[in-house]
């Protein structure tokens, strides 16, 4: 096994792993048994003696004993405050029952001082019997002075209490905003859920966090993403102030997950008029990428579809407010693209992932050809004729697996067996020549890629009903997963000449697992852990 070097002159490695399978997914040298990081970058991947040469009296060597080492995950798409500031809020995710679902929050809220908004939730109604959504009046007896705003997993709905509703003035009389919709009784009065634009009343009253509460909420964040070996992400929600504490954390020595942040696509001007273009900023902190919404989601039947939901006929899904009208977001995209700045767009229904595959196309027509790589963020639904378009507009599908093996337990009742054969399409999209970049989406969905990567190869659903998996026609490799963790997620932030492959001059992210995963029996890789994570050439995490 050769060994590969930049450094003409040696100096001594910081860090050693040894005695490993390292996966390096560099084609050239596909695998090694160990591995030298100094100065942050990785020095020399090749045998473990010959590694071994670049020790020092300083050098930290790890014995792995034939454990897996991959690059570091980079999650290709999150949103990283509001992950972290839900690690603080209620917890109702795996509630079971709306009765588990009210406890919960008049436990949490006994615990608070007075007045304090009850925020985060990750509710999802799919897991009660019936799945029916919850209201107001199920919480407000135990929310007390309390103003209850928690949001379902998928962040398109929420659930106000009365408090909440009165002080954002909504009413009976309160009309559905462009792009959202207030749930209402049969007599016309709110129920407390509000989707999509409708939260945004809640939302302009609910006091702003401070600069020291995002820090501790961005601080909880990188917690748990070294825990599950991610080392980069790339977060669609970064909003200015966001960013301001990620420089903070930066210029303290306190960021251990570099940073792609994405900010909203009808800011484009903002950072079109300071000269930002995409792919701007440092290793550790980078911007220039931007996001827009298409659509809602399938949970919450706010998803766009050409064609009705099965279980809900009255209605296709809802644009969101920046396709209201549809020339709008147009505009966005062609004008953004102009200026240089990165593009992505969130779409999950059919309807709404070929409208911007239109647009982008429609784009690249009016501004000329150039290394672009539009996204589509999450990609979910799509009729079979869209989805070669995708390598022929070279438009990258940023996709989260897990949302697979979850939706799975109950789409098919949302959209019939017919739609369900292209819903999260990872084989044919791939087939077809496209770019995969896997996320997570969290606090959607939990930041493990491990998860991520069962879901993909297994498709098997979280209710153990599909376990030759949901729709198996679309599962692939466990190389074909990692690789969307890793290079392909570097490659939709134009970093793949930093990062996603373990070879000598890129940065030393690593993350080092307790299975094999490529020789396990597929339904194992859900049981297998991270054992050490390695940011930037040093052991952030160990197990």
């Amino acid at each position: 096994m050769a060994l590969a070097s930049t450094l003409a002159a040696q100096p001594a490695a910081d860090l050693i792993l040894t005695h490993a399978r390292i996966w390096t997914g560099n084609s050239a040298q596909p695998a090694a048994e160990a591995v030298a990081c100094a100065a942050g970058r990785i020095a020399a991947v090749g045998s473990a003696a010959e590694v071994a040469k670049w020790g020092g009296p300083k050098t930290r060597v790890i014995d792995l004993g034939g454990r897996l080492v991959l690059p570091g995950f980079n999650d290709s798409h999150v949103h990283f405050f509001s992950g972290g500031a839900n690690l603080a809020g209620v917890q109702l995710r795996d509630a079971k029952t709306q009765e588990e679902f009210r406890e919960r929050i008049r436990a949490f809220a006994a615990k608070l001082p007075a007045g304090r908004w009850i925020l985060g939730g990750d509710w999802d109604h799919e897991n009660w019997t019936p799945a029916r959504l919850p209201t107001r009046q199920l919480i407000d007896q135990v929310s007390g002075d309390h103003p209850v705003f928690v949001n379902r997993l998928d962040g398109h709905m929420s659930l106000a209490n009365s408090l909440a509703l009165k002080m954002a003035g909504i009413d009976r009389n309160t009309p559905d905003p462009p792009g959202g919709a207030i749930v209402r009784d049969a007599s016309g009065e709110p129920t407390g859920v509000l989707k999509d634009a409708a939260m945004g009343a809640v939302e302009r009253v609910i006091p702003a966090p401070g600069g020291a509460e995002i820090e501790e909420a961005v601080r909880a964040a990188m917690r748990y993403a070294a825990g599950n070996g991610v080392t980069s992400v790339q977060d669609m929600s970064a909003s200015p102030e966001v960013l301001r504490a990620y420089q903070r954390l930066l210029a303290r020595g306190e960021l251990t997950v570099r940073i792609s942040g994405h900010q909203p696509l009808a800011s484009w001007k903002r950072l079109a008029d300071v000269g930002i273009l995409a792919d701007f900023g440092s290793s550790f902190l980078h911007i220039g990428g931007l996001k827009g919404f298409a659509d809602g989601s399938l949970g919450s039947t706010t998803a766009l579809f050409f064609e009705p939901y099965r279980d809900a006929p009255n209605t296709s899904g809802l644009a969101n407010d920046e396709m209201i009208p549809e020339s709008k977001m147009a505009q966005h995209i062609r004008e953004a693209d102009r200026a240089g700045l990165q593009v992505a767009v969130h779409a999950i229904g059919d309807k709404a992932n070929h409208l911007i595959l239109d647009m982008f196309e429609a784009a690249e027509k009016a501004n000329g050809a150039r290394d672009r790589r539009f996204r589509i963020e999450h990609a979910q639904h799509l009729r079979p004729d869209d989805i070669p378009r995708f390598a022929r507009l070279h438009v990258i599908a940023s996709m989260q697996p897990y949302h697979a093996i979850d939706d799975g337990r109950w789409a098919e009742n949302r959209i019939g067996p017919e739609r369900a054969r292209t819903t999260y399409a990872f084989r044919s999209l791939l087939d077809s020549g496209a770019v995969l970049a896997f996320g997570s989406d969290w606090p959607v969905a939990p930041m493990v890629p491990i998860i991520g990567i069962y879901g993909a190869v297994t498709r098997r659903t979280l209710d153990g009903k599909h376990p030759g998996g949901w729709v198996p026609e679309q599962k692939i490799s466990v190389a074909e997963a990692v690789r969307a963790y890793t290079s392909g997620s570097a490659y939709a932030s134009f970093e793949e000449g930093l990062k996603g492959t373990i070879e000598p001059g890129k940065l030393a992210d690593l993350v080092v697992l307790s299975r094999d995963i490529f020789t396990i029996d597929p339904a194992g890789i859900e049981d297998t852990r991270v054992d050490y994570t390695v940011f930037d050439g040093r052991v952030i995490y160990s197990r």
